[in-house]
């Protein structure tokens, strides 16, 4: 297993690895990385195919730090796409010209040339991850961000014997690139993904992949931490192991009260590290992935499946499968998602916004509407308050900071301009679909509360969405349509989830709040690739503070340019 090119200022770092495992480097202030955008054959299930890469490595290398280091990550394009990397859940306090996304805070990275992400890792710890921000390309370009502690400060749960990564993803045999301007030019979703990946590799459930199944050695007795990612460009993903119990301690790199599951629900974008204990029969046990869909689609119900393999045991065991959740179970779903709650602690508070300045309330659609160019005549679209975002050409955080006129207008509605029956009977109206870069002006240290909407129009669907630059707490969700007289009553304000992701449930709504104190733009969006295509994105310009800290930094010289 190869680390990748790799650099630290400071002392050497020493990495071990062990069937899977990755020791922990020492501390330091700055840490360097290198990235190259490579293309390179790999294969994974019948064939191998070329695709694009990080240090030629699949999944890419992982990023280490400690709370309060400072990272500088140099990404030079070798590859035959413009580029640009988000580190995803990093908050980029007024650094905006870190956070990666293309159009929104940079141009890509064309071509033969290279950018210097820099960015301080203020007052976060835990896991997190990056991916390639620009079309699909994030199908393959993706790895974690493990996050240490400052030295000296344990972990408010178990010390583990070792911890592992576990990044689940997509794999197509074909270029994911292609699939997507085929179903472009049909005006229909590309092609499901031929697998599902656990660490790059499907597992032997898959034809012709037994080589590319991840394994990981444990000893009896031992408490493992699992750092799990869902990488996924589309899915939302069932986790669990054969025989053994989970115990949730992380989500989004923020620590949880810890609970106790035999599966765990993750969607794209988010992170869940939970502890697992060693003390089952030794032998062979797998880990699968397969995906959560209570929405009437078509169900890509692939599994992919790693091996947790005790020490001693020989590979000619067969290893044993785990009763996942049934594909469309949203009782277990919503239980497990209310069972999520903040620690809490003195030493971690939950300081959730209680008086609110800002009510938002952006509704989910979907829709169909007319294309010329489509061989069907009409193309599928996605909206927030019946606005399908197009994305600008030039960077949306350049434009306001540097004052470039019309990029982008800032009067994005606070509310759906048509009120319905948001969940009754499916629809198939558009409802006056507009299309426009429009944004929502936000004071800067104003409380925000957002609640997301899901929709009937042409069907109910769950909606991960990612919001950049902040965390957010989790006051309430539930099913059908919100109601502001009471539902608020029953907003969690003591100890709510906090993440940067959050799932809109299929048919309901969401409610997040959020103190708007990082100046800048940033994005929020699904995190189904697919929806994103669509439209479905829009992002807030939080204004400068009046303080001397309180404003945009000024732009690095390496900025790519448009």
């Amino acid at each position: 297993m190869a680390i990748g090119k790799i650099f630290f200022s400071g002392s050497f770092f020493f990495f071990l690895y062990l069937v899977g495992f990755i020791s922990i480097p020492a501390d330091a202030a700055v840490k360097r990385y290198q990235f190259d955008i490579q293309v390179k054959n790999v294969s994974r299930l019948c064939h191998a195919k070329p695709i694009v890469t990080v240090n030629g490595m699949f999944p890419g290398p992982t990023i280490y730090a400690r709370e309060g280091d400072r990272v500088l990550i140099n990404v030079t394009n070798y590859a035959q796409y413009n580029m640009s990397i988000h580190w995803h859940g990093l908050e980029q306090f007024r650094n905006g010209w870190a956070d990666g996304p293309a159009y929104i805070t940079q141009c890509p990275i064309q071509t033969g040339h290279s950018y210097t992400y820099d960015f301080n890792v203020t007052a976060q710890r835990g896991t997190l991850w990056w991916h390639a921000h620009i079309f699909w390309l994030r199908a393959t370009v993706y790895g974690a961000i493990v996050i240490m502690p400052k030295q000296g400060t344990p972990f408010p749960f178990t010390q583990p014997y070792r911890e592992t990564n576990i990044i689940l993803g997509e794999w197509w045999n074909n270029d994911v690139e292609e699939i997507v301007k085929q179903g472009n030019k049909l005006g229909l979703p590309p092609n499901m993904s031929d697998a599902h990946t656990i660490n790059g590799k499907p597992g032997p459930l898959f034809p012709c992949s037994e080589k590319h199944t991840f394994a990981m050695e444990v000893e009896q007795g031992k408490t493992y931490l699992l750092r799990i990612i869902n990488a996924a460009l589309n899915d939302e993903l069932f986790f669990a192991i054969a025989g053994h119990n989970m115990t949730v301690v992380e989500i989004d790199a923020v620590y949880t009260k810890p609970f106790t599951t035999q599966a765990i629900l993750i969607a794209p974008g988010q992170t869940t590290n939970v502890l697992v204990q060693a003390t089952q029969a030794p032998g062979r046990y797998f880990m699968a992935a397969r995906p959560f869909m209570d929405a009437p689609l078509t169900v890509d119900n692939k599994t992919a499946t790693a091996i947790l393999q005790y020490k001693g045991v020989p590979n000619t065991v067969l290893p044993i499968l785990p009763q996942l959740p049934s594909p469309n179970d949203t009782a277990f779903a919503l239980s497990y998602n209310a069972r999520l709650r903040s620690l809490n602690s003195p030493q971690y508070p939950a300081n959730v916004p209680l008086k609110v300045d800002r009510h938002l309330v952006y509704t989910i659609g979907l829709g169909i509407n007319p294309c010329a160019t489509c061989l069907n005549g009409t193309q599928l679209t996605a909206s927030l308050n019946n606005i399908t975002f197009v994305m600008p050409q030039t960077g949306l955080l350049q434009a306001h900071y540097f004052n470039i006129k019309g990029v982008f207008r800032t009067d994005f509605p606070d509310r759906p301009p048509k009120p319905f029956n948001y969940t009754g009977a499916p629809l198939t109206a558009n409802l006056g679909t507009t299309l426009g870069t429009r944004l929502s002006k936000i004071a800067f240290n104003s409380t925000v509360e957002l609640v997301l909407q899901d929709t009937n129009l042409l069907t109910v669907e769950s909606h991960p969405f990612h919001l950049h630059g902040y965390n957010f707490f989790v006051v309430g969700t539930g099913i059908g349509n919100f109601d502001p007289a009471k539902d608020p009553a029953k907003f969690n304000l003591v100890d709510p989830p906090e993440r940067n992701t959050v799932g809109v449930p299929t048919g309901g709504w969401t409610a997040i709040r959020f103190r708007a104190d990082n100046p800048g733009v940033w994005f929020m969006h699904c995190h189904l690739e697919l929806h994103t295509g669509w439209g479905l994105k829009t992002a807030f310009v939080v204004e400068n503070g009046k303080g001397p800290d309180q404003s945009i930094l000024p732009p690095p010289k390496d900025l790519p340019p448009c």
